[in-house]
């Protein structure tokens, strides 16, 4: 990777103003900082950064952390209100999806135009034309009004233009999670060609695989301000325990304080759901049921430790939780399941198919219940979902209480292996 320095970010601020009335924008202009008619918000905070040639550098961060603050400033549609920025030849960016297009105008003609926005010549860009045709796949729809495009008809020509204008710096902002998934690999594949001729590299996403896969080094920002930057997966680590933890300590703060049972006991207060207070729990897991019976508490283990946030690929974990009976219950199911980010269920049982438990509960008892789980998986984020569920000859189960992906899990590895599964796959050459 070369040395030279493309991008250089120096303590950068920006801070916006508002006003509770249009006419407040007015006097504040005449009468200066006599009269104290705005609000500032600081969307970003005394932020650095340094791009060389040849690097990618990834940025994640929650919604409204100022990430796509500060991608356009480096992209120079927006001022920074105090810093420096400082860049070094083209740069090609892909912020909101679909800004800088006409929707009137064709994707033909939209490609020409910001071939010329970005200083490319009439012969410059019918050079690239094929290329652009040819990546974004979309035939004949190059000549129709992109106000016909759907959304991932908007990426495919954005993308195709802007890897095609001959950039030193490409800068992306979530744009590719809009696209399908054969198209996003397709992407990050002409990533790694432009990388590799010389191309600096700086994206925005929540797909924190992508920033350990593809991500020389990353960048955490948190309410304007840089958290932490380094290594990807030092980075990653820090955003999802920041993500998770916080939601745990809020929760937990608003349940009274419960014990956080460090000593690997399950909570049997039937008066508090303990759940909020592990770090893998996810506070926005869907829940339903009448309540007949709660789920009051869970803990995963791996070994005799706590499972906190992520684990290694292949390992046995144990899945403990309490349920609490508000009344008589008979013919009772228990389930887990697992799942993608997406939704897509990679693994689930219960009691009914495969399980030696008590199919009954009684009123004011507690029972507790254990899943052992091998996590033959791909380093990735999954998520699990709890059950309770009475069985039913007409509507097959009733929902009494359905914690879905209640449980948010990293599961990491270091095999170059692509999908879910974990199948230690090896190709050898046969004699």
């Amino acid at each position: 990777m070369s040395s030279e320095l493309l991008v250089s970010v120096d303590n950068v601020c920006k801070t916006y103003q508002g006003y509770r009335k249009p006419i407040h924008r007015l006097w504040q202009s005449l009468f200066g900082n006599k009269l104290k008619l705005s609000d500032e918000f600081k969307a970003l905070e005394g932020v650095g950064l340094k791009l060389h040639r040849g690097e990618t550098v990834g940025i994640v961060g929650k919604n409204g952390s100022g990430k796509s603050t500060l991608l356009q400033i480096i992209a120079g549609t927006l001022q920074e209100t105090s810093g420096e920025v400082y860049t070094k030849g083209r740069i090609s960016a892909l912020l909101e999806l679909g800004a800088g297009f006409n929707p009137e105008f064709t994707g033909m003609e939209n490609a020409r135009l910001n071939a010329s926005i970005l200083g490319l010549s009439r012969e410059e860009f019918h050079e690239k034309l094929p290329d652009i045709v040819e990546f974004s796949g979309l035939g004949e729809f190059m000549h129709r009004p992109v106000r016909t495009y759907s959304s991932g008809m908007y990426v495919r020509l954005a993308f195709a233009v802007a890897i095609n204008m001959q950039p030193d710096i490409l800068i992306i902002d979530e744009a590719l999670a809009v696209g399908d998934i054969r198209f996003q690999r397709k992407c990050f594949r002409r990533l790694e060609e432009m990388k590799n001729q010389g191309v600096a590299i700086l994206f925005v996403t929540h797909s924190t695989e992508s920033i350990i896969n593809y991500c020389d080094r990353a960048i955490l920002l948190d309410e304007g301000e840089a958290r932490k930057s380094g290594e990807p997966k030092d980075v990653v680590h820090e955003y999802l325990e920041m993500m998770f933890s916080s939601d745990s300590v809020d929760l937990a703060n608003r349940n009274g304080g419960v014990d956080k049972n460090d000593e690997g006991q399950l909570s049997l207060d039937p008066t508090v759901d303990a759940c909020p207070n592990h770090p893998t729990y996810n506070a926005a897991e869907h829940r339903w049921g009448d309540r007949r019976a709660e789920i009051i508490d869970y803990q995963i283990t791996c070994g005799d430790e706590a499972v906190r946030h992520r684990c290694s690929s292949g390992a046995s974990v144990l899945l403990r939780f309490a349920v609490h009976f508000h009344s008589g219950l008979d013919r009772l199911i228990y389930g887990v399941t697992v799942k993608t980010p997406d939704g897509t269920a990679i693994y689930g049982t219960n009691s009914r198919i495969n399980g030696k438990v008590s199919s009954s509960g009684k009123q004011g008892e507690t029972l507790q219940f254990q899943c052992k789980l091998k996590l033959n998986l791909l380093a990735g984020d999954y998520f699990i979902s709890l059950g309770v569920a009475q069985d039913d000859n007409d509507k097959d189960n009733v929902a009494i209480d359905r914690r879905y992906d209640m449980i948010h899990l990293r599961v990491e590895d270091n095999q170059t292996a692509f999908g879910l599964a974990a199948l230690n796959g090896e190709i050898k050459e046969v004699q």
